[in-house]
C-alpha cells in the first residue's frame, strides 16, 4: 500500500514538472539533445578503435551514416563533441535560469547572488538578544556576514503603536519584532519603508505602523503570535529567525527611589519607567 502511494506521488510529481507554462521542458529537451550528440561522438571513437566484425553489418551501416563516417575521424569527433558540449551547457544554463527566475532579485546577477548566499550560509551561528532600535541596527550589520542569525526580541514594550494594539487587542507588542524583520529582510530598501510606514491623520490609524498592523492581522489569521512572526519572516524572506522572548503578556515593573521620598515608588510600564525622576532600585 505504501509502495503504491509512493509510486503515485512520484508520478504526480513528474506530471507537475511536465505541466505547460513552466518554461523548463524546452531546456530539458535541449540538454537531452546535447547528451545525445555526446553519445554519438563517443560511439564514433568506439567504432574506430574496436574491431567491428562482431557487430551486425546492417546496424554498423546505420551507425556509419548517423556518425558521418565519410568524414575524417577527428572532424567527426569535433563536430559531435563540440555540439554535445555546447548544447548541453546552454541547456543547463537555460534550465538554471528558468528554475531560479522566481528567486532572483531584479538588477542583480544570478552568479553573484548564488555566491553571496553560499558565503553567508557558511557564516557563524549568532544569537542576538535585546530589543529597540539597537538590536535591529546590529542585525542589519550582521546579516552581511551570515544567514545563521537568531534574534530573541523583548515583548515588554507598551508605548506608541505597539502599546495601543496591546491594550485594545491583547496582542503582544509587535514593534521591536517588526524592526528586526525589516532589518533582516533581503529586500530591505523597499520593505523597510513599507514596514516602518506610519499612518497620520486617519481616524483610528493615526500613529500606527503598517508593519505592526501586518503582524497583528497575521496573528489573528494563524491564531498564534509566534506563527505570525514566523510567517512574516517567510513573506519578507528574512536572513535568519526572529523569536519573541516569551509568549506571555509580560510588563516591565520597577521600584524607583524618588528624591526626598522615603518609600520606593512602583512604576509599571516600559514607556513610563524612564520618565520617573528617580533611581531604579529593583526591576
Amino acid at each position: 500500500m505504501n509502495d503504491r502511494k509512493i509510486s503515485k506521488g512520484s508520478w504526480q510529481t513528474l506530471r507537475n514538472w511536465l505541466r505547460p507554462g513552466l518554461g523548463i521542458k524546452r531546456w530539458m529537451l535541449l540538454v537531452l539533445a546535447g547528451i545525445t550528440f555526446l553519445g554519438v561522438g563517443l560511439a564514433i571513437l568506439l567504432l574506430d578503435f574496436y574491431r567491428t566484425e562482431f557487430i551486425n553489418q546492417t546496424f554498423l551501416n546505420i551507425l556509419s551514416y548517423i556518425s558521418l563516417r565519410f568524414l575524417p575521424r577527428i572532424l567527426r569527433v569535433l563536430i559531435f563533441g563540440g555540439l554535445g558540449v555546447g548544447i548541453t551547457a546552454y541547456g543547463i544554463w537555460g534550465l538554471n535560469r528558468a528554475l531560479l527566475r522566481p528567486f532572483v532579485q531584479p538588477g542583480r546577477n544570478v552568479v553573484d547572488q548564488l555566491a553571496e548566499y553560499n558565503r553567508r550560509a557558511r557564516g557563524p551561528r549568532i544569537v542576538a538578544i535585546g530589543g529597540g532600535h539597537g538590536l535591529a541596527t546590529l542585525l542589519r550589520g550582521l546579516k552581511d556576514y551570515t544567514r545563521n542569525l537568531t534574534a530573541v526580541v523583548t515583548v515588554a514594550d507598551d508605548g506608541g503603536s505597539s502599546g495601543r494594539l496591546r491594550d485594545s487587542l491583547g496582542i503582544l507588542p509587535p514593534g521591536d519584532i517588526r524592526n528586526c524583520l525589516a532589518a533582516l529582510s533581503n529586500d530591505e530598501a523597499m520593505l523597510t519603508q513599507l514596514f516602518q510606514y506610519r499612518f497620520s491623520g486617519e481616524p483610528g490609524l493615526d500613529g500606527h505602523s503598517f508593519g505592526n498592523l501586518f503582524i497583528t492581522a497575521l496573528s489573528d489569521l494563524t491564531g498564534s503570535f509566534e506563527k505570525a512572526v514566523a510567517e512574516s519572516g517567510r513573506v519578507l524572506s528574512v536572513s535568519g529567525r526572529v523569536l519573541p522572548s516569551t509568549l506571555r503578556n509580560v510588563r516591565l515593573v520597577a521600584d524607583i527611589q524618588l528624591p526626598h521620598v522615603v518609600n520606593e515608588v512602583r512604576v509599571e510600564g516600559e514607556s513610563h519607567i524612564p520618565e520617573a525622576a528617580g533611581r531604579v532600585r529593583h526591576v
